[in-house]
């Protein structure tokens, strides 16, 4: 357990930083995931199932999955190459 104010300050930063690490990418995701779930639903529903609309729809959520995926990827190298170290010096 950690009992210093000082290294609960530190790792609280650096939790805060890690999880900010992507979130555009990751925001994005999620709005094209929405995106492309509205096309599919609008083709199928109101459009009398055009398939030149499903087909888009598909790829634009396919391209929120990648975004979504890019993200974590990102996170997890720079995780990876910069691990929380308690006993570090300040700076």
């Amino acid at each position: 357990m950690i009992d210093d104010a000082a290294t609960l300050d530190r790792q609280s930063a650096y939790l805060e930083q890690v999880r900010a690490l992507g979130r555009p990418q990751r925001t994005a995701g999620f709005i094209a995931c929405l995106v492309g779930v509205l096309v599919m639903v609008l083709a199928r529903f109101r459009l009398d199932n055009s398939p030149w609309l499903l087909w888009p729809g598909v790829a634009i959520v396919a391209l929120g999955w990648i975004l979504f995926i890019y993200a974590l990827v990102r996170r997890l190298t720079w995780v990876r190459a910069h691990p929380f170290d308690p006993n570090a010096a300040e700076t």
